[in-house]
């Protein structure tokens, strides 16, 4: 491999002497915050990127002189592969402490802890796993374990069916292997509902049937604030309309993101590097604790595995160090039945991972995940191919300045899929498009997106004096767009259980429900003084007229059925329901 015109920066970035030769001629790209969308392009490309400042004519081509003389460094992936003798034969099969409790609810989490051999390197060196029969039906799981540090491994078991349960673990490691044991699962308690699953092609159910309705938010990087403002973090999403928050496992370093985390996913120091081969088990404590405190309080933690707003690294790893991660952060977290997977925050801003990894990706999370939780990928630019048969839902980004829940009839016949536009845009005031709009285009955009048969999801970026960004870093919440959406919320839920589904609408106002028994029209930034309406005859309806901004219902005098006319006010962001009786 040699570095010319059609290498992308990413890789020049990644050689020594390439960024030596970058830096020398190109200053500000370090620590430049939109180095992830530089590192995709090619020199040529970024040459050409923005007339105001075009570089000089010979600048390029002194850039690619120096750069020709330049031998990459291919660094070697080296595969590690558990061996067979890592403990030796006189070692006594399931001679490893193992303690488990005795009960479990269903959808709760049943754990084996074994304390076992930690000599060499555990990570790499021990394969663990257990399979969990159900006596009642006789189905079998089988569940990864993971080396939790200090000698402990676990293995931990969502439990589906109330009844007797057994399991058996199987490893590498003489001591580990061949321990069984048997427990009960018990009735789940009130406010568990089970994981979530898709229901009706485009909508979601937990799984004891009841539905849900994801109304999203983002916070990338809550994670890795700190006690303080994480609490505060939680203490907002518990008086707030969310039930589903969008967030990654890797710390993020972007604007308004500067400051580094208390602890890292793996063993070394930004300064010294890491061990990929060596998790730090005190960061995945960490991040599971708060997937935990999420479940509590009844929000999904869609988890995000990759994303490249990274300055450590994270985002740039050999295949190998992906895979082991994906396998161990699955191992250690799909038990929780409040995770959902994103293979990536806006994957195609990864300059190093092609199509053949996220399939890679896909295939390693669904067969280490023994329960089949709801998994996706995120888009800045370019749609994924959301029909492939591991997708789930759609987790889509907006690929057009303004109008963006407008599309979400189309996406759901594109793809037959839950629609989910987790970034709509973000409620704010920081200088870029992506991050100022008003909190009443937020609501609107939501409005448009359920009643398109969709879900749209909310993020904030106000400015704050310590950079306090709410879509990153969480802490309060400051806009007008959330209490609003806790109404529109409230509505969906009185709405049809099976879901909002378009129905055949004027040319100029969406509408959704279930025909003949429930429509719900919403008239966006139009402001009309009334609205004639032709029903079929025969059928009597209940009708409100709400006010989505100023949050007010307002019943209609008698019934209605057949031609009839309904006043409205007159004001933007009116939406009228109409009920069978």
């Amino acid at each position: 491999m040699k570095f010319d015109e059609h290498t992308k920066i990413g890789h020049i970035w990644a050689d020594k002497q390439g960024r030596e030769v970058l830096l020398k001629h190109l200053p500000y790209l370090e620590g430049n915050p939109f180095l992830s969308f530089i590192k995709l392009r090619t020199l040529p490309m970024l040459a050409e990127s923005n007339q105001s400042f075009a570089w000089p004519p010979e600048l390029l081509d002194t850039i690619l002189a120096e750069l020709a003389h330049i031998t990459p460094v291919q660094e070697e992936d080296t595969v590690y592969i558990a061996s067979q003798d890592y403990e030796s034969a006189d070692t006594r099969a399931g001679s490893a402490t193992v303690s488990y409790p005795r009960e479990a609810e269903k959808w709760g989490i049943f754990e084996v802890e074994l304390q076992g051999p930690s000599h060499g390197n555990p990570f790499v060196d021990v394969e663990l796993s257990a399979e969990f029969v159900c006596s009642e039906d006789g189905r079998v799981f089988r569940v990864p374990g993971f080396y939790d540090g200090s000698g402990v491994y676990r293995i931990r078991f969502m439990p589906d069916a109330v009844g007797s349960w057994r399991f058996v673990t199987a490893s590498n490691a003489r001591s580990l292997g061949g321990i069984s044991g048997q427990w009960t699962c018990t009735a789940p308690a009130a406010d568990n509902h089970g994981p979530v699953r898709v229901r009706n092609t485009f909508h979601f159910a937990y799984a004891d049937g009841k539905p849900y309705i994801p109304v999203g938010t983002t916070c990338y990087a809550w994670t890795h604030q700190g006690r303080e403002l994480e609490e505060q973090t939680l203490a907002t999403l518990a008086a707030s309309p969310f039930n589903k928050l969008r967030m990654c496992v890797f710390p993020k370093s972007y604007q308004f993101n500067a400051n580094e985390p208390e602890r890292y996913p793996f063993e070394g120091s930004p300064d010294e590097g890491w061990d990929f081969t060596r998790f730090n088990p005190a960061f995945f404590r960490h991040l599971e604790s708060r997937i935990a405190s999420l479940r509590d309080l009844g929000i999904e933690a869609d988890l995000i595995l990759f994303h490249a707003y990274d300055r450590w690294g994270f985002s740039e790893m050999k295949p190998s160090a992906d895979d082991r991660y994906l396998r161990y952060v699955v191992a250690r977290l799909a038990a929780f039945r409040n995770v959902w997977w994103s293979l990536a925050n806006e994957y195609d801003l990864m300059w190093s991972k092609e199509e053949e990894d996220w399939e890679r990706f896909a295939r390693i999370v669904t067969e280490n995940d023994p329960y089949g939780r709801l998994i996706s990928i995120h888009n800045c630019f370019k749609f994924y191919d959301y029909g492939r048969p591991w997708i789930t839902h759609c987790s889509v980004q907006r690929i057009d300045v303004y109008r963006t829940a407008e599309n979400t009839n189309e996406w759901r016949e594109q793809w037959g899929k839950p629609v989910v536009i987790d970034e709509c845009a973000y409620e704010g005031n920081i200088d870029l498009g992506w991050g100022n709009i008003t909190g009443q285009e937020m609501v609107r955009r939501f409005w448009e997106g359920s009643v398109r048969g969709g879900y749209v999801g909310h993020g904030e970026t106000y400015l704050h004096p310590e950079d306090i960004l709410w879509w990153s870093k969480g802490g309060r919440l400051h806009g007008t767009s959330p209490e609003r959406i806790a109404f529109l919320r409230q509505i969906l839920e009185e709405g049809p259980a099976e879901g909002l589904n378009p129905l055949k609408s004027e040319w100029d106002a969406p509408a959704a429900g279930v025909q003949d028994e429930y429509y719900l029209f919403y008239y966006g930034f139009n402001q009309p003084s009334y609205r004639l309406y032709n029903m079929k005859p025969g059928i009597r309806y209940q009708v409100d007229v709400i006010d989505t901004w100023n949050m007010t219902i307002e019943r209609q005098p008698g019934l209605y059925e057949g031609a009839f006319r309904i006043e409205l006010p007159g004001r933007q962001y009116m939406a009228v329901r109409m009920t069978r009786v």
